[in-house]
């Protein structure tokens, strides 16, 4: 049975990157490893009086090439292997698109479908009270993820502050628009994976118009990437799912109605004029391009053989194992990889820093001509790498990535 780890995952494409690029021992063994975890506990009072006690984590992964950012991931299976797997990634993601920052992630293991409004707000200050020393606009700048939202970076961003005593909106991005948020972060993710896929489609020379697409996972990402496909590519949506199961037609769906559908309702079922799917059926569809956007090791040793999609956009993070990104690449599919595919949402962030910072705020026109700009070099410099080394997508990203991180630490003189 392969190894699910995803930490070990990371550490194993990394050890990869670093042979092909020939890193020397020190260095290679640096970007192994995080630079600084803080695991922390935490008491929140419940709306019935009771306290609960709370896991919660940050990691700054490498903060060579500027602060560290990351989003904050609240979720019942959250562990410091998988932050530390995130925030490795998130390190050469922000270098893929080569923006100047490090990479970090964070979490609490919890359940947030069961606590009310005001526990999640308590148990949001509570966290950056545990963390807050942790954080600054010039060290370390959290985020929106999985089961996170702008009101939750709201109300962190406003503990910080109470902390400190003063406004620091750049200390937490994904923030609403009225307290220092960016135009355009909303569907940043997945707008990036439109606009790679655009240009994977240019260079396979392949025409997307009215083409199928499934997209397995229906949060945030996988909601724009079913709107965004079909308006910008012309793509066909045949199959959606979300954690409950999937519905699926040949003919195609209304990608606004199913948002408006799983808005209303919060789940896909029944949806009307479609048939039941399963994630697991949903992944192996005759389709042009599918979008991974749920999580971590969907596609596998065990299904990447029936993978028939001619491109794939990992929306998600993590979501294909090696051992079957190696069937994929024999097979001809052409993955585009998470840290690549998703670094829309980062570029965006980094984005409303710089806003933040110098107090000026960019009409939507602007953010999307300049994440565009981003995603489109950030696409052709790891295709380059993939035509120069003959390696799949996700290694040239890591070359592309592990060689600008590595600069880094070598011309500050770490190794």
């Amino acid at each position: 049975m392969p190894e699910l780890n995803p930490f070990k995952i990371a550490q194993k494409q990394l050890d990869t990157a670093a042979a092909t690029l020939g890193l020397d021992e020190p260095t290679h063994q640096l970007l192994r490893w995080p630079q600084r975890e803080l695991q922390v506990t935490f008491p929140v009072r419940m709306d019935d009086g009771s306290v609960r006690i709370f896991h919660g984590y940050r990691v700054h992964y490498n903060g060579a090439r500027g602060p560290t950012k990351g989003g904050l991931r609240w979720h019942p299976d959250e562990t410091i292997d998988t932050v530390r797997a995130l925030s490795a990634w998130m390190t050469w993601k922000t270098a893929v698109v080569d923006l100047p920052l490090g990479g970090a992630k964070g979490g609490v293991t919890c359940n947030p479908k069961e606590l009310s409004t005001a526990e999640k707000e308590r148990l949001a200050r509570a966290y950056i009270r545990a963390v807050g020393r942790f954080l600054s606009e010039t060290q370390d700048v959290p985020a929106p993820d999985v089961y996170t939202t702008p009101e939750i970076m709201a109300w962190m961003m406003d503990e910080y502050e109470t902390i400190i005593g003063q406004h620091s909106p750049g200390v937490i991005t994904g923030k609403p628009i009225p307290l220092g948020g960016s135009a355009g972060r909303g569907d940043a993710t997945a707008r990036g994976g439109i606009y790679v896929t655009r240009e994977a489609a240019k260079k396979l020379g392949l025409d997307l118009k009215g083409k199928a697409t499934a997209i397995q996972g229906f949060g945030n990402a996988g909601q724009h990437a079913a709107l965004l496909g079909s308006e910008i590519l012309g793509l066909k949506v045949v199959a959606v799912s979300d954690s409950q199961g999937g519905v699926y037609n040949a003919k195609g769906l209304d990608p606004k109605a199913l948002v408006d559908y799983k808005q209303k309702t919060g789940s896909l079922s029944g949806f009307p004029g479609a048939e039941n799917i399963s994630n697991e059926k949903l992944l192996e569809l005759d389709v042009m391009v599918l979008f991974p956007a749920a999580l971590e090791n969907m596609i596998t040793d065990k299904n990447a053989e029936r993978i028939k999609a001619k491109i794939v956009c990992e929306l998600a993070n993590g979501p294909t194992t090696p051992e079957a990104d190696a069937v994929l690449y024999k097979n001809k599919v052409f993955v585009i990889p998470d840290f690549l595919a998703n670094a829309g949402g980062v570029t965006v962030s980094y984005f409303e820093q710089v806003q933040n910072a110098y107090n000026y705020y960019w009409n939507l026109e602007l953010v999307y001509s300049r994440l565009d700009e981003k995603m489109t070099k950030g696409f052709h410099d790891v295709y380059t790498m993939h035509e120069r080394h003959s390696v799949n997508m996700r290694e040239a990203a890591y070359l592309v990535s592990v060689s600008r991180v590595a600069e880094a630490c070598k011309l500050r003189g770490w190794v």
